[in-house]
């Protein structure tokens, strides 16, 4: 299952455990390794491939033998985590889950977990930024969780998902090959994994087609948003627009995005004007759009943008010319 994984990508071959956890700290995500048998290992056995692509962190990791890692702190990035070999068993504060061949979850960075390889155990990781996460699930939803995008910790099985798994496989072989500095071509293979994971494993994100089927005075207040997205709205106007009192606002948007009306303004005027900049449109300047969108504090803009999408509109613009 995924054989050759990576192959052009060896960072060890035959290596201590102790090496392979070093180098995958520091890479992929903080951790402590621990011997099952509390003695330190003298096997060669451990074994890694490691590649960037468009953003994400490809991996596959074998220790050789039983050991136990644990997370001690918050990690900062989405980890994917597919057993291709052997099995693993992952302890979370409210319940333990093991892992079989085929089988493969989600951890988000706030997740405080440790596990068990078995010996013979091998996995493939993919992990994600929540930038590039925020950014499809803005696509998608229009709107981000105030808590941020957490996954639960369902396991799927991909051997019963055979689309999923066909992708995985594309996506390894296409980084195992690539040649470094084409992000324009890898970046496709990117959003289609993301958004994959996003429709594969369960969320808090809601989604458009089951956000509000009894709610058409909703569906027309976002539509005017959309429609007046340069506009300075308020929760009065909305009220008005929709019929409705200023608290029954503020309890729609409670209810179906998690946000306040006016944090929601704020994400789809900041999403619209991502667009343009990353679009066609003759823009001169970040300046000159965002005080067309209502921006007038300038550096505060810059930190909600760059808090939104993990880089600086100045970027955006500057990587569509």
């Amino acid at each position: 299952m995924l054989s050759n994984v990576l192959s052009n990508a060896v960072v060890f071959a035959q290596a201590h455990p102790l090496e392979v956890s070093d180098y995958f700290s520091r890479h992929v995500g903080h951790h402590i390794l621990e011997f099952a048998d509390r003695v330190c290992s003298r096997t060669q056995a451990s074994r890694l491939n490691y590649r960037d692509f468009a953003g994400l962190g490809l991996s596959s990791i074998s220790y050789g033998e039983k050991v136990n890692v644990r997370c001690p702190e918050p990690r900062e990035i989405y980890h994917f985590q597919f057993v291709a070999r052997g099995e693993c068993l992952w302890r979370f504060p409210d319940k333990n889950i093991r892992l079989l061949p085929g089988q493969a979850l989600m951890v988000n960075p706030c997740d405080q977990v440790s596990l068990t390889y078995s010996a013979d155990c091998e996995k493939v990781i993919v992990t994600v930024p929540p930038a590039l996460i925020n950014e499809i699930c803005l696509d998608q939803a229009g709107s981000l969780p105030r808590e941020g995008v957490k996954f639960s910790s369902d396991v799927i099985d991909l051997s019963e998902s055979a689309c999923f798994l066909r992708l995985l496989d594309v996506l390894l072989a296409e980084a195992n090959g690539s040649e470094l500095g084409l992000e324009h071509v890898q970046r496709p293979y990117r959003e289609i994994l993301i958004r994959k994971l996003l429709h594969q494993f369960s969320s808090n994100i809601a989604s458009e087609h089951d956000l509000h089927p009894n709610d058409p005075s909703f569906c027309h207040l976002l539509a005017y948003i959309e429609t007046n997205i340069r506009a300075d709205l308020s929760v009065e106007e909305l009220a008005q627009v929709g019929n409705v009192s200023t608290r029954t606002v503020y309890n729609l948007f409670a209810k179906y995005f998690s946000v306040t009306p006016k944090l929601f303004i704020k994400q789809a005027k900041l999403k619209s004007l991502r667009e343009d900049l990353a679009g066609g449109k003759a823009i001169r300047n970040v300046t000159e759009v965002a005080l067309d969108y209502g921006f007038t504090h300038l550096g505060r803009f810059s930190s909600d943008y760059r808090k939104m999408f993990g880089e600086l509109p100045s970027e955006t613009l500057q990587r569509r010319r």
